[in-house]
């Protein structure tokens, strides 16, 4: 009994910790040197042109520059490097045929027989975009895109969103 008890906790777990994924990818300029980079400032245009919540773009904002402070670089007027944000979302909808019976002809069979259930299953998939822009020379440095279930509970949000921007910004400064 205890086997089959541990056996429903490790498949919930997995599923759990599989639904909280967040799939990572990112790009640099190989040429830029890093270790330059101290301060940032948020690129206010690119940031208000996010199609997303004024709250959800302060969750994303804070927890980037929670990210950014715990390695040692600072906020400043006249930062080193700027940081830009960019969402996108779409919303996934799954319909699922749990139909118990054999549609179809065959010997006993009617195009008419049995019944269909369907389950449909909705989520919503975000992909966030966070950018690093040399602040002098205007270039593109570092990209990381994270891309994940969101979340519809504001209380999920915030640390949903924390784990997006630490998962991405891990890569950051590229080694």
């Amino acid at each position: 009994m205890k086997k089959i008890t541990y056996l429903i906790m490790l498949g919930v777990a997995l599923v759990l910790s599989s639904c909280a994924s967040v799939y990572v990818a990112t790009d640099y300029d190989r040429q830029a040197d890093f270790s330059a980079y101290k301060s940032f400032a948020f690129f206010k245009e690119g940031v208000d042109k996010a199609p997303i919540s004024d709250l959800d773009k302060k969750r994303i904002l804070h927890a980037i520059e929670k990210n950014l402070t715990s390695k040692g670089m600072v906020v400043s007027d006249n930062p080193d490097f700027l940081v830009n944000i960019f969402t996108r979302e779409r919303e996934n909808v799954d319909i699922y045929d749990n139909s118990p019976y054999y549609w179809g002809w065959g010997w006993g069979w009617g195009p008419f027989w049995g019944g269909a259930t369907y389950n449909v299953s909705r989520n919503t998939e975000g992909t966030l975009y966070i950018e690093i822009i040399d602040a002098r020379k205007h270039d593109l440095v570092w990209q990381g895109k994270g891309s994940g279930a969101i979340p519809y509970k504001s209380e999920q949000k915030e640390e949903a969103i924390s784990n997006f921007v630490n998962k991405i910004l891990e890569q950051y400064p590229p080694k």
